[in-house]
């Protein structure tokens, strides 16, 4: 098991913990808008930084406004594993709501969430700038490519 493998299988995010529903479940508890935004940046703080070594221009999402990072693997029973990080606290925190939903799941279970209900439920469009908004689906496509290709392939 490499050093990537342990860091990816122990990711908190998408685990029975701290998957959509609990998220989603945060978010209606905080209310207002203001108090969704540190809830959001609470979830990005939890985000395990990826650490500097691993990041590299192969691991870098392009179309987003921030630097992202985002690493993945599929496991022997076809369960996917990612890690991503951003230095931006507020990209930190919609990585951790993508994370949540996305991660530790089969490729079937990754492309069938149905992602658009997600960010409604959480109320994210309607407070994210176009660009923000636009950077929050590129970390989904590209998660959904990975995936995609991968399951392509074998």
């Amino acid at each position: 098991m490499t050093d990537h493998t342990a860091f990816l299988r122990q990711h908190p995010l998408g685990q029975a913990d701290l998957n959509a529903d609990s998220v989603l479940a945060r978010f209606r508890q905080a209310g207002a808008w203001e108090a969704r935004y540190r809830e959001l940046i609470l979830l990005g703080k939890q985000l395990p930084a990826i650490p500097l070594d691993w990041r590299g221009e192969e691991q870098e999402l392009a179309g987003c406004e921030s630097q992202v990072w985002l690493l993945g693997e599929q496991d022997d029973e076809g369960i996917w594993h990612f890690a991503a990080d951003s230095e931006a606290r507020i990209v930190r925190g919609l990585l951790a709501v993508v994370l949540a939903a996305l991660n530790h799941h089969s490729a079937a279970a990754i492309q069938q969430f149905d992602i658009e209900a997600y960010f409604d439920a959480l109320q994210l469009a309607k407070h994210l700038s176009p660009s923000r908004g636009n950077g929050l689906r590129a970390m989904v496509d590209a998660i959904r490519e990975r995936v995609s290709a991968a399951t392509d392939i074998t």
